[in-house]
């Protein structure tokens, strides 16, 4: 299956890929991948070493006639986000991506595909082992647990790159040259809750939400896509206000960067109100299906008997302030900006809310281009789930990336872009989190810009990236380092 991706052009790109792609490089787990790119510096007899983290630096000398350029730093992160749909047996610890050509794409089974950001690493890869394309002193930097925290950019000490331009290469429209991004903050609560003995005389349902796209918490969040967790809670609330329900667990979403796609819960209710409850339901399952037609096509909401009933249940009390709390936490577009047309400026994902044996764990990712209005809507949150019985921590708070229009290497970008495919192309900011600002912090005067490819649905199953934009921006790259400026007169 992967064999085929091999033959896909341009051929130094996705062969990297695919090597890349067998490697396991799950989130605060990547060891393997680190010795993976290790090895490869270190085959290519390049300068390769690690820092005290694990980001990977590789460094190659300028071709012939490219001296007097400007050393270029190429930075791509080497993690990937692990979502798999609920029916696909897949260990990401220890298996490879299977992929497979789906027309202009290139898709996994079941699983994230790690196109986000693995096209971009395959592609520096590419360049450092080129032997017959111009460029400037390349300095090749891969960063470690970009997904899950930017830790590795967090780490990167002040003094160990040499590069005056920095091309990330991690943004998702081929056509977009992005010079700005949010910032962002997880905001967790917490909680503990006395368990009850399950009463007698009840019914025992599990409830499942499932079907939904998910996608970036970031690119994706003004889509108006469903949020598994908010449809969970909406579905719990309305049944409990009319019946007897009790919660015995829940279980919903995941990463903080990727919006939930799925919950499951499991309640018991009063015999005497089961018939009832299974109306009610299918009101209420009918009315959200209806709301999500356009945006959601796939989502199932589904009302199951189970034979074995659970042994404990939540108190009431504490039932009650969890089920409200979560109906008010905010969740989605808070803000858009003003400046960029169409540019979600704040945000918040209801990410994973997991209930079970005695403790409430609800986990958000709340995203900003300003990072006032970023703490408003974290500290909004702060106060929603107090109000629940919870504890608030805020914690992986990361800077955002401030647009500079007056860029020399943004001029290069938009120059070469025209060029080569006869289009203005769109000078933007994005509302994911990009690691620029947070490299930006210790090297506040490296030029930085972040373009790549098409990628679509990152972060869940459904990622795929097209193999016609890959060859674009290939092209695109490769007559970026033809034209970077000559090193400054200091």
């Amino acid at each position: 299956m992967n064999e085929a991706i091999q033959e896909l052009e341009p051929l130094s790109i996705w062969n990297n890929f695919t090597d890349l792609n067998a490697v396991p490089r799950p989130s605060k787990k990547e060891d393997r991948v680190i010795q993976f790119m290790m090895d490869f510096g270190n085959s290519l007899g390049l300068e390769t070493f690690a820092d005290k983290v694990g980001n990977v630096i590789i460094r190659k000398p300028a071709t012939k006639g490219m001296e007097n350029r400007k050393t270029v730093t190429l930075q791509s992160h080497l993690d990937m986000v692990h979502q798999k749909n609920a029916d696909v047996d897949f260990d990401f610890d220890s298996q490879g991506i299977q992929m497979f050509v789906d027309r202009d794409w290139v898709r996994a089974k079941g699983t994230t595909l790690g196109a986000d950001n693995g096209i971009g690493v395959a592609t520096i890869m590419a360049l450092m082992e080129s032997t017959d394309i111009p460029h400037p002193r390349l300095e090749a930097l891969f960063t470690i647990d970009e997904e899950t925290g930017m830790t590795g950019a967090m780490a990167l000490e002040g003094d160990v790159l040499q590069g005056e331009i920095l091309l990330n290469l991690d943004t998702e429209d081929d056509d977009e040259i992005d010079i700005g991004c949010a910032g962002g903050i997880d905001v967790t609560a917490t909680r503990e809750y006395n368990e009850k003995p399950i009463p007698r005389g009840v019914v025992t349902y599990r409830i499942e939400v499932n079907g939904l796209l998910g996608g970036h918490s970031g690119m994706d969040i003004h889509k108006g896509l469903g949020n598994a967790n908010k449809i969970m809670n909406r579905l719990l609330y309305h049944c409990s206000e009319q019946y007897h329900i009790r919660i015995s667990e829940i279980d919903g979403g995941g990463l903080r960067n990727a919006i939930p796609r799925e919950s499951f819960a499991k309640v018991v209710v009063d015999k005497s109100q089961a018939k009832d409850l299974e109306i009610t339901f299918k009101e209420l399952k009918r009315d959200i299906i209806q709301e999500f037609q356009i945006t959601e096509p796939n989502l199932q909401i589904e009302l199951k008997e189970l034979k074995t009933s659970p042994k404990k249940v939540m108190g009431l009390g504490a039932q009650e302030k969890l089920l409200k709390g979560m109906y008010a936490a905010h969740n989605g577009v808070y803000t858009m900006n003003a400046t960029f047309e169409g540019l979600t400026e704040t945000s918040n994902n209801i990410a994973k809310v997991e209930v079970k044996k005695g403790r409430i764990l609800i986990g958000c990712l709340t995203r900003s281009s300003i990072d006032s209005s970023k703490m408003d809507l974290a500290h909004m949150l702060k106060a929603t789930f107090e109000l629940a019985g919870c504890k608030v921590d805020f914690k992986g708070n990361y800077p955002g990336w401030q647009p500079d229009p007056n860029s020399e290497i943004l001029k290069v970008l938009v120059k070469n872009y025209k060029n080569l495919f006869n289009e203005e192309p769109k000078v933007v900011a994005c509302h994911a989190g990009l690691e620029c600002g947070i490299l930006g912090q210790n090297y506040p005067e490296m030029d930085m810009i972040s373009y790549g490819p098409t990628i679509k649905g990152a972060h869940s199953p459904d990622e795929r990236v097209s193999v016609s934009s890959v060859e674009k921006f290939w092209n695109f790259t490769k007559e970026i380092l033809k034209d970077i400026p000559l090193k400054s007169n200091r």
